[in-house]
């Protein structure tokens, strides 16, 4: 791929990690949100509004949305135990998206480059664990 989009991929996987080291008990999501927003925003480069992060537990999609900006929304507490997929999607344009006629895929109004990057995080009462990580086991970051 090019430079710029190697950028964009390099930013929006740096934003993942910068969310992940939020997540910790205490902590709010909207700590998670922020931490995401100003890492994706101060690179040049905007966060999709219309899909979020979210709890994972007997369903996949459960509460707490975790959007990847400051929505002005109540912000929940994070407590030990928690399990949340953390999922930037940052555009290398404008944050707006369309969903094709296929009623899945997502492209960009603008059609310019998009990115994706996500893990399945534990927070405890230490350092969060991803639980998706390409290893044999979870890792834990250091604050």
């Amino acid at each position: 791929c090019d430079l710029e989009t190697q950028r964009l991929m390099d930013v929006t996987e740096q934003s993942l990690h910068k969310g992940i080291a939020q997540a910790r008990s205490g902590q709010r999501v909207v700590d998670i949100s922020r931490a995401v927003q100003q890492c994706v925003e101060q690179n040049g480069f905007s966060v999709v509004r219309e899909f979020v992060g979210h709890g994972v537990g007997r369903s996949m999609h459960e509460e707490p949305q975790i959007p990847n900006f400051v929505d002005g929304k109540r912000s929940p507490k994070l407590r030990a135990g928690m399990t949340l997929a953390i999922e930037p999607m940052v555009n290398a344009g404008r944050p707006a998206v369309r969903v094709l006629k296929d009623g899945w895929t997502v492209i960009t109004q603008d059609g310019k480059p998009s990115a994706h990057f996500e893990h399945t995080v534990l927070v405890t009462d230490g350092a969060p664990e991803i639980l998706t990580c390409p290893g044999d086991l979870p890792i834990a970051l250091k604050a």
